[in-house]
């Protein structure tokens, strides 16, 4: 089953750990940050959640906002993670073009 896996270039190979990677880090911060604000502790600041969904942790991002219901209200932050998805769609779309 996990034979594709090793079928693929080891370039593809890295690429793809790294993605995984950066998602699951990136859901677990906003699982993280939500538990901070439910307890009134020190908050993780934005700018380290549009970072780490800039570096490619978007998907993951947006699967933490749906599954912790954080920072779906904050018109700002949403702007800005919305721009950050926005150019990676369009990076994605230049390289599969």
């Amino acid at each position: 089953m996990a034979n594709w896996f090793f079928e693929i270039s080891l370039s593809s190979q890295i690429l793809l750990v790294y993605f995984v990677a950066i998602n699951i880090v990136t859901f677990f911060y906003f699982g993280l940050d939500k538990r901070k604000a439910r307890f009134g502790n020190r908050r993780i600041r934005e700018k380290t959640l549009w970072i780490l969904s800039l570096l490619g942790g978007s998907i993951g991002a947006l699967a933490g906002m749906k599954f912790f219901r954080h920072k779906t209200k904050k018109t700002s932050f949403q702007a800005v993670f919305l721009l950050i998805f926005l150019l990676q769609l369009a990076i994605v779309f230049l390289l599969i073009k």
